[in-house]
């Protein structure tokens, strides 16, 4: 573990700084994560994850559903980044994900609502759905450092993430949070729009794992540095839980912290678009078949206690 804690902490200011310049010129033709639409952002010009050259904020405030890790006694300081370069059609934040609701924010105010998040006694700075806006993250990084953030970065993603961003993460994210959505190519594209995200997520995940190693709590139970891995379990198993569970043993590490969430339930496109096969909450039979997956695999660091996505206030 790096003697700076949070990790950030121990990079000089102009690190920081020459870090988020290089990504936000990036924006001019972006790569920053792996649809490579090379769009000039800087000009407010947008693709898939419909985000020009600010990020957009859905919500901020002290999240107490998530892990008890994360949450502790006063909450996970989250911070819903709108938009995403994903096109989950079952996603439980659609309006936030799809829809774009929230309001674009400048660095300054960015690095703001992390020191509010801070002054509010929350435990980490939780930013969910980063992939796309990685730049604006690391532009209102060096400002909030400059203002007295002390708390640990929490980079909670889909895990649909180019390696040009995690390369420009490394040092400063201390706990990875990716979820391992689905295992089959196919399957990916029908219901991510998405069909190399299972080579992707098993490149960021291992990526990950490379800076932050294996997940770490202190003595009161809260998550310090580490890799904590979520996984949806799907009706009828479609999200390939065995195939990801064996990956994160075998390739990973046998210690990974794993989430294997119950909480599936139709939501987004699902209804509507007619997605028959997943228009129903997963049995009791199939999270147990999930559960056995991950201990035979040889997992021993499984919570099962549900993760509350939906944002709780504005």
């Amino acid at each position: 573990m790096s003697a700076a804690w949070p990790t950030y902490l121990g990079l000089p200011l102009a690190e920081l700084r020459r870090r988020a310049a290089e990504a936000i010129a990036g924006l001019a033709s972006c790569v920053a994560c792996p649809r490579n639409c090379r769009v000039n952002r800087l000009e407010g010009k947008t693709a898939v994850c419909k985000t020009g050259r600010y990020a957009r904020v859905a919500s901020c405030f002290p999240h107490f559903g998530e892990e008890d890790c994360l949450r502790g006694w006063n909450g996970s300081g989250t911070i819903f980044l709108s938009w995403c370069n994903l096109r989950c059609v079952f996603c439980q934040n659609f309006d936030i994900s799809q829809q774009g609701m929230g309001a674009e924010t400048g660095p300054e105010r960015l690095a703001g609502m992390m020191l509010e998040l801070q002054a509010r006694g929350c435990h980490n700075i939780n930013l969910v759905t980063p992939e796309h806006v990685v730049p604006q993250i690391l532009e209102a990084l060096p400002i909030a450092v400059e203002g007295g953030l002390r708390l640990p970065l929490v980079y909670n993603t889909g895990a649909y993430d180019g390696m040009e961003s995690l390369r420009h993460l490394d040092g400063i994210v201390d706990i990875y949070m990716p979820d391992f959505k689905f295992w089959d190519r196919e399957r990916s594209l029908k219901y991510l729009r998405a069909r190399d995200y299972p080579e992707v997520a098993r490149a960021a995940i291992k990526e990950m794992h490379r800076q932050v190693g294996d997940l770490v709590l202190d003595g009161a139970g809260l998550a310090r540095r580490g890799l904590l891995v979520r996984h949806l379990v799907m009706p009828g198993g479609i999200a390939g839980t065995r195939e990801i569970m064996r990956f994160l043993a075998e390739e990973v590490s046998r210690d990974t912290y794993v989430n294997v969430m119950d909480q599936y339930y139709p939501a987004g496109r699902v209804s509507r678009e007619k997605f028959p096969e997943i228009n129903r909450r997963i049995s009791g039979a199939e999270y147990a078949e999930a559960i056995r997956a991950a201990r035979e695999a040889g997992l021993h660091r499984l919570d099962r206690r549900r993760a509350l996505l939906r944002p709780l206030a504005i």
